[in-house]
């Protein structure tokens, strides 16, 4: 059945049934209903094309991926395309060079000039991103996937990363531990800031100094886990505890630690951020890891409905939402021992 002959049998315009299905805001909820009742009563496919025509969107949301994260992008890809499937609308991923600024910039003017995507989802936000002040000015629909201080009015989503890493330090203090760790993420991007003063605050509050020289940044490999915690632990005194940015990181620390014949759980406590990767469990490893919980998959899939509701015409300031973490130990922290860290 084509579009014309749909529409008629409706005794509407193709108009309006195209924008029925495409969740148009200025076509009543009665309307969309019936439409989406005929649809799929009659088994009726609209042509992507015809509808693209007729409603002026290509059906694609873009992101970028930065070269050298597939891995940890692929679950946050595969929550979109749950979210996504049966929508006709596609993921335009395009690859960048790892912190070009200048190259993102660029390519969001192109892919916008282009008209090759409807929205884009901008993720690890900057504290003042001109990516957001770029989309906002180009009248491009857009969500963030963390957070920014930009004055612009912008979607967003993400999770408590001030609160989770406020949590975990808060832990590992109220087991004995003093001198403790942390291994960020990179330096300038606002969830790392956020993870910062979680740390600090954590530390403040029970008249505690920071110390920098426990505290280090970096991209989240196990082969960066394995060099800054091999640092911390050759300190004197050492720190008798570490907080991990990411689950990667952890595996580093627990390979830093065998090497110089430390045991997990009882010489060094470990806490990590698990964003849920089913390729690396936290209950498989040895010792379990104790861990600040939030399913990437899950923020992905999140994500692209808050996509399609800017999309149906919903204001941006009104799809924002903060995420609590959960925090759930197990055998890799345990009480400071006498002695420990000398």
């Amino acid at each position: 059945m084509k579009l014309k002959e749909f529409a008629k049998h409706l005794d509407l315009s193709p108009t309006t049934v195209s924008r029925a299905l495409s969740g148009y805001p200025e076509v009543r909820e009665s309307t969309r209903k019936r439409v989406a009742d005929a649809a799929l009563r009659l088994g009726y496919r609209p042509n992507i094309n015809a509808v693209r025509l007729v409603t002026g969107r290509v059906g694609a949301i873009g992101i970028l991926m930065e070269r050298g994260r597939e891995v940890n992008f692929a679950e946050f890809l595969s929550g979109m395309g749950e979210r996504l499937d049966g929508e006709d609308i596609d993921i335009l991923v395009s690859p960048i060079a790892e912190h070009d600024a200048k190259e993102e910039m660029q390519l969001f003017s192109r892919l916008v000039e282009s008209r090759r995507v409807d929205a884009f989802i901008v993720n690890a936000p900057r504290p003042n991103d001109e990516r957001i002040a770029l989309l906002h000015k180009l009248g491009m629909p857009f969500l963030v996937h963390g957070r920014s201080e930009t004055d612009v009015p912008y979607a967003w989503l993400d999770i408590d990363n001030e609160g989770a890493i406020k949590r975990a330090t808060a832990h590992l203090l109220d087991l004995g531990h003093t001198r403790i760790a942390m291994i960020n993420g990179r330096p300038g991007v606002t969830f790392s800031l956020h993870r910062d003063k979680g740390y600090r605050d954590a530390l403040v509050e029970r008249g505690l100094q920071f110390d920098p020289r426990l505290v280090a940044h970096g991209s989240f490999t196990d082969e960066v886990g394995f060099r800054f915690a091999r640092s911390f632990l050759e300190q004197s005194p050492r720190p008798t505890a570490l907080v991990a940015g990411s689950m990667m990181t952890a595996l580093g620390v627990y390979s830093a630690a065998r090497s110089l014949g430390l045991v997990v759980g009882k010489d060094i406590s470990v806490i990590a951020h698990d964003d849920v990767f089913p390729y690396l469990n936290a209950d498989n490893m040895a010792p379990s890891l104790s861990t600040t919980r939030s399913s990437m998959r899950a923020a992905g899939k999140r994500s692209a409905e808050m996509v399609l509701q800017l999309l149906s015409g919903k204001p941006p300031t009104e799809i924002q939402e903060l995420w609590p973490v959960e925090l759930i130990l197990r055998e890799s922290t345990g009480p400071v021992s006498r002695g420990e860290g000398r």
